[in-house]
């Protein structure tokens, strides 16, 4: 065994019954080659060494090695001098699952809306941060610790918010959640807790999202429209509702800024009802032709809850958000966040600290606004060329944009369409109440499609977004 792998002889949960009557070694034959038959070992798994199967299992060294060596004879094993013993290749092939759709399992470029590029996560620079993070890392913080999340994360959060979105951020009032889904679950909760019955979301916006947090949590969810300007409050103000989830920086789906003017009587209406707005703080980081929008959170943090995460800046897979809370609902959101998981994982909240207090963090930011900003001008660029009848919205800020379909178009028709020439179209229908699909338009997503697949895409389906498009294929 290489001296890389002394020590690390993987675990294999098998089993002898010594008063079965069955030779020892057939039953450790026929169990082995049971796990790689059924798909419980798989191609190119490492087997435990002889010598720790021999002493797990209390038997000789030469039995195990005898039934390995049946074993490759077989053609279940294979082994090499100085290697381990692994599961040979073919050795169990599970069956493929057929796909409904041949188009979806490879598509030219797939424009999905929500996902930021995945191959420029900084696993260089966040390795680094964990080890540095592990390595200064107390005793005392590898015991439960406090609900609300690691005090040194709560400090560089709250600084760093205070710097970038002007923020009123106290740690004391910052909760660390495993990403928005919790965050929004956590303070519905809490809001139900406190009397709140009815909870409004933007449309459209994400109404599965919202319905699904509010259900959970015993509330009703209503839909209130939004406009050029954002939410519309006045229609807000005739639900009853006293509670809020909006996308003021950058609404989503639509990309549209919450006007000034819309801010006030936002706040002025949470003041009035004594009810809570609840601030989905996403793709604040990446804008473009604007001047910076500051958080919600800052005019009034006794009215407010700012949602943020590193799903679109880092990588969704870090599940690390946090909440800023009003001193009203600081207690009742850490405490449903003990009840729930007992707090978020310390070391990876401990590498997103050091992340940030190294200037590492901004750093990415910079140079992924430059990535996105060079993907939005290859769409409007590629559109201008194959549909330039089309108009595009949405794109000051994030990485998706609105595409406005003709007013006869159908929606699902073009999506379908799309597909069938391997391109991932999605419509706005799904972000509406009711799902309806008019006006029809499309949410097209550009932040983990490259400009290649850009061009290529967009050249592949230009014609079905054009006003006379007529797409083939479907009945």
């Amino acid at each position: 065994m290489p001296p890389q792998w002394a020590g690390l002889s993987p675990e294999l949960l098998l089993s002898v019954d010594r008063d079965s009557g069955e030779q020892l070694r057939a039953q450790l034959e026929r169990q082995v080659r049971d796990a790689i038959r059924t798909g419980r070992l798989g191609a190119g798994e490492r087997l435990p060494s002889s010598r720790e199967l021999a002493r797990e299992l209390g038997l000789s060294r030469g039995l195990v090695q005898d039934c390995y060596a049946q074993l490759q004879a077989e053609g279940y094993l294979v082994t090499r001098v100085g290697s381990a013993t692994r599961v040979a290749a073919g050795a169990h092939v599970p069956p493929v699952p057929a796909s409904p759709d041949p188009a979806a399992r490879r598509l030219i470029a797939d424009f999905r809306h929500g996902v930021p590029d995945l191959g420029s996560f900084p696993l260089a620079d966040w390795l680094w941060a964990t080890r540095e993070a592990g390595r200064a890392m107390p005793t005392a913080d590898l015991d439960y610790g406090d609900p609300r999340g690691s005090s040194v994360l709560r400090e560089v959060v709250a600084g760093y918010l205070r710097r970038v979105r002007a923020a009123a951020a106290d740690p004391q009032r910052i909760v660390v959640c495993s990403g928005y889904a919790q965050g929004l679950g956590l303070t519905l909760r809490s809001l139900a807790l406190a009397g709140v019955r009815v909870v409004a979301y933007e449309d459209p916006g994400g109404p599965a999202t919202a319905s699904a947090a509010a259900g959970a949590a015993g509330l009703t969810a209503v839909p209130v429209p939004v406009d050029e300007d954002g939410i519309d409050v006045r229609a807000l103000d005739a639900t009853g509702a006293r509670a809020v989830i909006v996308t003021p920086a950058h609404q989503w789906p639509t990309g549209v800024v919450l006007a000034p003017a819309r801010r006030l009587a936002l706040i002025e209406w949470a003041t009035r009802r004594d009810a809570y707005v609840i601030e989905d703080d996403y793709d604040a980081e990446f804008r473009y032709d604007r001047e910076p929008v500051g958080a919600l959170q800052g005019l009034a943090a006794d009215r407010v809850v700012s949602i943020g995460t590193v799903s679109k800046s880092l990588a969704p897979a870090l599940r690390i958000g946090w909440l800023l809370c009003p001193p009203a609902l600081a207690v009742p959101v850490a405490e449903a966040k003990r009840l729930t998981d007992r707090g978020s994982p310390t070391l990876d909240q401990l590498a997103l600290a050091k992340l940030i207090e190294s200037g590492r963090y901004d750093r990415h930011l910079r140079r992924m606004r430059t990535v996105y900003a060079a993907r939005r001008t290859a769409l409007v660029t590629a559109l201008a060329t194959h549909a330039p009848e089309v108009r595009l919205t949405g794109l000051a800020a994030g990485f998706h944009a609105v595409l406005h379909l003709a007013a006869t178009a159908d929606e699902r028709s073009v999506v379908a369409a799309a597909r069938d020439r391997s391109v991932g179209l999605y419509g706005m229908s799904a972000c509406r109440s009711g799902h309806a699909s008019t006006p029809a338009q499309l949410v097209l997503g550009f932040g983990d499609v490259g400009e290649r697949a850009i061009a290529e895409g967009m050249a592949a389906v230009g014609d079905l977004l054009t006003p006379d498009a007529k797409p083939a294929g479907r009945s």
